[in-house]
């Protein structure tokens, strides 16, 4: 009888949340076909300038408003400073990084407490663009950081951002384009120890626009709060990606997403990957996507995944909602002597409340509503807006959805 052969055997199943490449090789992310997972929802030929291996034909320009002690400055892609950036995950991310003129490169100094707000406005020139920006951190750093597109462009984006130990972010990445642009890329978090972000993702302009947004702690203490939110119009496609990779203990993550859309072909698309590890002890997590969908012909595709590797966890969950407009809500407005088109605005404005509060920035507050507002057009300019009862009772009517599980 031959010997017996011991072998040591790992039960626990390779992951299938994590992205299949990460790498500055371009040659690693061929083009789609549409049948990959990743790409499944996404209409490629919207897409297909931006998917092509071309060189930047015109940058975004830029223009800054910056407390005193922060630096922004252009800088050489071949800089031994972009060296340890976080690495792409998909086609878009790896072309920007290949093909940027140059790294965009923000710096905010350890130990330093910004009173206002930095707000990066960058403006597409009507053609091709690739951008690679970097949002940096020192430790115990406190800073709000804001990024605004607008103007018209094929553009395509890495955005590295580095937290230090200790410090504490507020990033607010905003798309206004005009309705010709397309937008695609990555934004890609990296978080010290004890180190906080609240990341807000604001997508209301632009023909076509798929951000993905990666989250990796660098160690225990982590916090990151991940909020975004999104209206669609007719023919307007705005997908919007996420992957939180719990990989170090103690660490937390929360996510709130909410959409809109209305017009025909109006389509959204939001994808959360929550991977909690083996080692990611003392891990709470739970994310949150809602879409409230306005008129016949759109569609919201929502798809929360959970992936947990250990028992040891303080919690974790998920939830998703997507339902119509509820005329129910609309007749008890009105049944209060609130006028219909007023009312449909009051349901719209409390749908999002929860998540316009978060953002903490006045200015992109106040831009996000009146956006929501042109969205829904003209309404009785004879209205008495100072009514708070009626505005309390729009958000009262707002239902608290379905479809949440919580391990």
């Amino acid at each position: 009888m031959s010997a017996i052969e011991e072998r040591e055997v790992s039960l626990t199943p390779a992951s299938d949340l994590l992205p299949r490449s990460t790498s500055r090789d371009l040659a690693q992310f061929p083009l789609p076909n549409g049948r990959e997972e990743v790409w499944r929802f996404t209409p490629l030929t919207a897409f297909a300038r931006v998917l092509a291996d071309e060189a930047t034909v015109a940058p975004l320009s830029w223009t800054a408003t910056m407390p005193e002690g922060v630096s922004l400055e252009e800088v050489p892609v071949g800089d031994p400073a972009l060296a340890d950036l976080p690495y792409p995950v998909d086609r878009p991310a790896a072309l920007a990084q290949a093909h940027a003129r140059h790294a965009l490169r923000l710096s905010v100094p350890a130990e330093a407490e910004l009173a206002e707000p930095v707000v990066v406005r960058l403006t597409g020139n009507g053609d091709l663009a690739h951008g690679q920006l970097v949002v940096e951190l020192g430790a115990h750093a406190r800073a709000t950081v804001v990024l605004q597109h607008e103007g018209v462009a094929d553009y395509v984006e890495h955005t590295s951002v580095l937290v230090g130990d200790g410090a504490a972010l507020e990033l607010v990445h905003v798309q206004t384009w005009q309705d010709a642009a397309v937008h695609a890329g990555q934004v890609a978090i990296r978080l010290g120890r004890d180190a906080r972000i609240r990341s807000t993702q604001v997508s209301l302009g632009g023909a076509a626009i798929r951000l993905v947004e990666t989250v990796e702690y660098a160690g225990p203490g982590g916090d990151a709060e991940l909020i975004g939110v999104y209206f669609a119009d007719a023919g307007q496609h705005i997908e919007h990606r996420l992957f939180v990779d719990h990989a170090v203990p103690s660490c937390r993550s929360n996510v709130l997403y909410k959409g809109a859309l209305q017009g025909e072909s109006a389509h959204t698309v939001w994808v959360g990957d929550v991977l909690i590890r083996a080692a990611a002890t003392g891990t709470d997590t739970y994310e949150l996507n809602r879409n409230l969908v306005l008129t016949e012909g759109a569609r919201a595709d929502s798809v929360p995944n959970l992936e947990i590797e250990t028992g040891q966890i303080e919690g974790a969950g998920h939830a998703s909602a997507t339902g119509r407009f509820d005329d129910e809500q609309l007749f008890y407005l009105m049944s209060r002597g609130v006028p219909q088109d007023v009312a449909r605005r009051l349901v719209v404005r409390g749908f999002f409340a929860d998540v316009i509060e978060r953002i903490g920035v006045p200015s992109v507050e106040a831009q996000l509503l009146a956006a929501v507002d042109a969205e829904l057009g003209e309404i009785d300019p004879t209205y008495d807006f100072t009514d708070l009862d009626a505005l309390e009772a729009g958000l009262e009517a707002i239902g608290a959805g379905a479809g949440e599980h919580r391990a």
